[in-house]
């Protein structure tokens, strides 16, 4: 199903499925590795999912040589090793690279098949591959088995350069997915791959996302679109920030937020990932005040209306209140790192890669120069064969 069902305005619980492998990050500033990471769009979904109890079958692979514990086991591919990835930023604006990273896919673990799908039904899916691993028939199987299955551009699109890795993009009609969008629920994508999707074609047959760094998102439906506005952000680190975007985007949705609303959620987790370098940790005080936001949300929506579309498009009344919500809670994160900024400085390892960054830079919110929270790739255009 795509995005046109009855739902209930009360949340209530919906399983989903979540598709993609985990990775290695390495990431490097002018060729001096400054820190390591779990990655994967699975584990910043994951970090958003797990922290305000989304309950969800997670399906990665991963090979033996995987160094983290995470709280979804993955299958370990014997024949394969793990995926890694280098992220390069420099300090430099050449204006050949066109941006300030570039990203190279060094090994890449087996792709996952549609028999590695687990034999249930589910209310919702995510593809969120980012080496290549989701196959077409695979994307097909998840939207057999999923009610509404939320893509991300980049487990369609991205191809890699056979000699260094280097991530390139091909257009959507050309991926061999193009044929599953009038089954596909949400599309979402950056300001980067926007370009590849040709979104007037795209919106036709699904909602489309598109991820706009400092200046929020914007939706485009068949009927119209909408800009979402942003949360300030201190910028460390971009990478994983659409994931944890579209973590925040689906949880809004399956709790029957209006899709703006739902946004604006996206929006809130995807500044709050590029304040820490890697998988960001959100502070529990802090998850509990967007749970009873969103509590608050479900219960003044059950009172004041009836929803009856799975996909509401419409501006609610709450919307700014909402926004305000966030923000307060965004004021008293503030409050509380203040107040353990001695204890962390001593014992967190994120404050030692923080030091490093600082000693080669001066001021590691400087490290990527543009204050956005979007993955800012050196993309290119991979020719056609």
């Amino acid at each position: 199903m795509a995005i046109g069902e009855q739902r209930e305005p009360e949340m209530v619980t919906r399983r989903g499925l979540v598709v993609g492998n985990y990775c290695h990050d390495v990431l490097f500033r002018d060729g001096r590795v400054v820190g390591e990471s779990l990655g994967g769009a699975a584990s910043f979904v994951s970090n958003v999912f797990d922290g305000l109890s989304i309950p969800c079958n997670y399906v990665s692979k991963v090979g033996s040589d995987f160094a983290y514990s995470v709280s979804h086991p993955p299958i370990t591919s014997p024949s394969s090793m793990t995926t890694l990835f280098h992220a390069h930023f420099f300090s430099d604006r050449d204006s050949s690279r066109h941006q300030d990273r570039i990203l190279r896919r060094i090994h890449a673990c087996d792709p996952i098949s549609p028999s590695d799908l687990p034999e249930s039904q589910f209310d919702f899916g995510l593809a969120v591959g980012v080496a290549g691993e989701i196959l077409p028939e695979t994307l097909e199987r998840m939207l057999d088995i999923c009610r509404v299955v939320f893509v991300d551009i980049q487990a369609l699109i991205r191809v890699f350069d056979p000699l260094d890795g280097t991530v390139k993009l091909v257009e959507l009609k050309d991926s061999g997915f193009f044929h599953l969008l009038p089954r596909i629920g949400f599309l979402k994508a950056s300001a980067e791959e926007a370009p590849y999707i040709d979104i007037e074609e795209a919106r036709k047959w699904c909602a489309v996302v598109v991820t706009e760094g400092k200046d929020g998102c914007r939706v485009y439906w068949k009927d119209g679109e909408l800009q979402i506005f942003p949360f300030p952000a201190s910028q460390i680190d971009p990478t994983g920030a659409g994931d944890s975007f579209l973590g925040g985007f689906v949880v809004g949705f399956i709790w029957g937020l209006p899709v703006p609303d739902a946004a604006l959620l996206g929006n809130f987790f995807g500044s709050l990932t590029v304040g820490q370098i890697g998988l960001p940790k959100f502070d529990s005080r802090l998850l509990q005040r967007v749970n009873n936001e969103l509590q608050r949300k479900i219960h003044c929506m059950g009172c004041c209306r009836t929803r009856d579309t799975a996909a509401d498009f419409r501006m609610s009344v709450e919307h700014k209140e909402f926004q305000a919500a966030l923000v307060e809670a965004t004021k008293l994160l503030t409050t509380y790192n203040g107040q353990e900024d001695e204890w962390n400085s001593q014992n967190s390892p994120t404050k030692e890669i923080e030091q490093i960054v600082h000693q080669q830079n001066g001021d590691p919110q400087k490290l990527f120069p543009d204050p956005i929270y979007d993955e800012t790739v050196q993309h290119v255009k991979a020719a056609k064969t």
